[in-house]
């Protein structure tokens, strides 16, 4: 009696490990990567409060709260940096597409900031302060 009570624990722990498994690999699989090629180019960063919203910003007139800033294609950032490195009370470098979002990487190449998908062209963080910062893609 106590051998198949071992045996239906054991079974049980390996199928919950297996849905485990097969759940993350789907998850995975469901988000696709972008290639850095396109994301580049110019980008809106608007820095806002948790109760102010983006579009009301860039109707006041603080041109400190808005800034362009540039994705190159060789994955650094370009014009815009030294706006958003005073947001992100560290200098940005560079950025890398994730399945989900951007990661803006510092002088180490470690992430010091990860916006996160809204919607095509609008990316969003929030800072530990809890400001918030989007990044909105430019018209061409």
């Amino acid at each position: 009696m106590s051998r198949n009570v071992f045996t239906y624990m054991t079974v049980a722990w390996l199928m919950a490990t297996l849905m485990m498994i097969s759940g993350e690999t789907s998850m995975a699989s469901s988000l696709r990567l972008e290639e850095p090629s396109v994301f580049a180019g110019q980008w809106q960063a608007t820095l806002s409060a948790r109760d102010d919203s983006a579009e009301a910003q860039k109707l006041q007139d603080k041109p400190s709260n808005t800034c362009t800033v540039d994705l190159q294609s060789n994955q650094t950032i370009g014009k815009g940096a030294d706006c958003l490195g005073a947001w992100l009370e560290e200098a940005p470098i560079g950025w890398f597409p994730d399945p989900d979002g951007i990661s803006i990487t510092g002088k180490e190449g470690s992430r010091i900031q990860f916006f996160s998908r809204q919607r095509d062209g609008f990316y969003l963080a929030t800072l530990k302060s809890g400001l918030k910062i989007t990044l909105e893609r430019v018209a061409q």
